[in-house]
């Protein structure tokens, strides 16, 4: 595994898209992994680790304002809009025809997005937890932390609010949450731990009324084959979109993942398998 960056670029100027390598780079097997609204790319070292192992080269990005990548400018850039240039940007930069798409959450939405466009890059598709709508109900839960900006003494307090926001993964191992919350830190000024995601990235959700997302008339422009996986007690991706993401548009295989809520956590084994059967079938 290699770290690398390019450069994005928006209205308030060029900042700096970190991301990790793994794997051969003359593969002409690319899978591209993007995290959720406030995770990073490093949450797929996992995954990233079997892809290798059978082939593929792994591509893990951390969007613009998470993880070791640039915080933007202006809060303004914090939108799809954005996060669909960066990620063109990166697929241009590999240098390759197609890709396959693996996302959870917000990086499942941007995957979603691009797979609906014409000639899109995007050779198979695998959406984590997410779908054409997003009640309302949700999008206000995570509003009330995506804008905070808590401050921890230590790694095991920050270790503890991690286990705690991120609950829904399910059972994990404790090496698992320790990289976790490794890759979730960052040392502020005053020498305190803080979560490596700019807070400015939640000012969408408090100047302006949080609407439910409806993107069906994309998914139902979708083409290549997806894998859908649910987390059986999620309040993101309800039983009934997932069902109508089965019968509608690329008429994707939906798994549920019993014993997990928001998101699947693609740490574990059994997870991991199927993402990599989907990807290899």
């Amino acid at each position: 595994m290699i770290k690398d960056s390019f450069l994005g670029l928006s209205a308030a100027g060029f900042h700096r898209v970190a991301y990790t390598d793994w794997g051969d780079a003359a593969s002409d097997r690319v899978v591209v992994c993007v995290h959720g609204l406030t995770r990073n790319g490093r949450d797929f070292d996992w995954l990233a680790r079997d892809l290798v192992s059978v082939g593929y080269r792994v591509i893990c990005p951390d969007v613009v304002g998470r993880g070791q990548s640039d915080w933007a400018n202006q809060s303004t850039v914090y939108g799809y809009p954005q996060y669909l240039a960066d990620m063109t940007a990166l697929i241009a930069r590999l240098g390759v025809a197609e890709v396959d798409w693996v996302g959870t959450s917000m990086g499942g939405l941007i995957g979603l997005i691009l797979a609906a466009q014409p000639q899109s890059p995007i050779r198979r598709l695998v959406i984590n937890d997410i779908g054409p709508f997003v009640a309302q109900a949700a999008l206000e839960r995570i509003g009330e932390y995506v804008g905070n900006d808590p401050i921890f003494e230590d790694q095991a307090a920050l270790e503890a609010h991690v286990r705690q926001l991120y609950a829904g993964y399910g059972t994990l191992p404790d090496a698992c949450w320790q990289q976790i919350a490794q890759h979730s830190t960052r040392i502020r000024a005053d020498g305190r731990l803080g979560l490596a995601f700019d807070p400015a990235i939640g000012e969408s959700f408090k100047s302006a009324p949080v609407g439910g997302v409806d993107l069906w008339s994309a998914w139902d422009s979708i083409k290549c084959p997806v894998l859908v996986l649910h987390g059986a007690n999620s309040d993101l991706l309800l039983p009934e979109t997932a069902q109508a993401m089965a019968e509608r548009g690329p008429k994707a295989q939906v798994i549920e993942i019993p014993d997990t809520a928001h998101a699947p956590s693609l740490m574990l084994d059994d997870q991991i398998a199927l993402v990599r059967t989907f990807l290899q079938a």
